[in-house]
């Protein structure tokens, strides 16, 4: 069953290990400069570095014409392809709109036989066949299908007892420049980049979850770093448990629409 998945941020890359996992041939795709803050669990790296790896699974960079082998080999084809306008030609089974612009961005109900979106902008029965909520909290990775999503707060979810404290945003429109990798433990205060002169400075303590790489163009207010004040180092290099939720409940979609269990 071949899957194909918009968007290669680390929500996406937590529900395309989770179906790669569970046998599902999976195809990514991404817009062709990625702006996903958490790097090290985001297969949308391949498109900048040719290949990437996340826990176990490798994604390597790929073309309509290489992704059949990249599959053979084993791992996670990565297209360029911000439209979705490969989907006619590969003809997947599935497709999973995990862009999460909390808007929908040209996906339709007729794309594939089973067409699953993740989080707010989707109704189900209308856009897509099912949604699966990303709002942390009681409802997390259930499966929608009849209505939408929870609308979005532009809230972070807790964590660690901090939510919009996290999220560390560019200080101007701009290229931002890091100063500091991820994995870095870091403190209040802390300069984690700069935009020009401007510095974007950690509002909390803990460690640096993700950042924006070199030289990205952002604009004032952009989410670019996220500060975990868990404090755990490794947190920065496995996906995270709203991202594996996120994926239990893609598969579940995609399991009971095909009846592939039955």
């Amino acid at each position: 069953m071949l899957v194909f998945i918009r968007g290669a941020g680390d929500l996406a890359s937590g529900v395309a290990l989770r179906l790669h996992r569970a046998g599902l041939q999976v195809v990514m795709a991404e817009i062709p400069r990625p702006t996903a803050i958490r790097r090290t669990v985001a297969f949308s790296q391949a498109v900048a570095l040719g290949e990437t790896t996340v826990e176990d699974v490798t994604a390597r960079r790929a073309t309509v014409d290489t992704a059949a082998a990249v599959l053979s080999a084993g791992e996670i084809p990565v297209l360029v392809d911000p439209t979705g306008d490969t989907i006619p030609v590969l003809k997947p089974r599935v497709v999973v709109d995990a862009i999460l612009a909390k808007r929908n961005l040209g996906t339709a109900i007729t794309d594939a036989e089973v067409v699953i979106a993740l989080g707010p902008g989707f109704t189900a029965g209308v856009d897509c066949h099912a949604v699966v909520e990303t709002m942390r909290g009681h409802t997390l990775g259930r499966v929608i299908w009849e209505g939408a999503a929870l609308p979005n707060t532009n809230i972070p979810g807790l964590i660690g007892g901090f939510a919009g404290e996290r999220v560390l945003r560019a200080p101007a429109d701009g290229i931002f420049r890091p100063t500091l990798e991820i994995g870095a433990l870091v403190k209040a205060g802390d300069v984690a980049g700069y935009v020009g002169e401007l510095p974007m400075v950690c509002t909390i303590s803990g460690v640096l979850r993700g950042i924006l790489p070199p030289d990205t163009p952002v604009h004032q207010g952009m989410k670019s770093g996220d500060v975990d004040p868990r404090a755990r180092v490794g947190h920065c290099y496995t996906v995270s448990d709203k991202a594996l939720a996120l994926g239990g409940g893609v598969l579940e979609a995609i399991l009971q629409k095909t009846g592939a269990l039955r």
